[in-house]
């Protein structure tokens, strides 16, 4: 059986933290800015990183490789 390759845009887009969580930036917070309310993208700055969901946690796991 060969070994499974890690999708290498995954690896780049999502962490995994300590305690085996997925972890993604917030989409719709880079470009387009004019169109957007300020509160909105100051929320969105300041929140960061949320969670993968999950109904894609299984799916973004493979892609890892894990």
């Amino acid at each position: 059986m060969p070994k499974t390759k890690t999708s290498r845009a995954t690896a780049k887009r999502i962490k995994v933290t300590g305690t085996g969580r997925l972890r993604r930036r917030q989409a719709g917070g880079k470009h387009l800015k004019l169109g957007k309310k300020p509160r909105s993208t100051r929320l969105t700055r300041l929140k960061g990183e949320v969670s993968v969901s999950s109904g894609d946690r299984r799916r973004v796991a493979r892609l890892l490789g894990r």
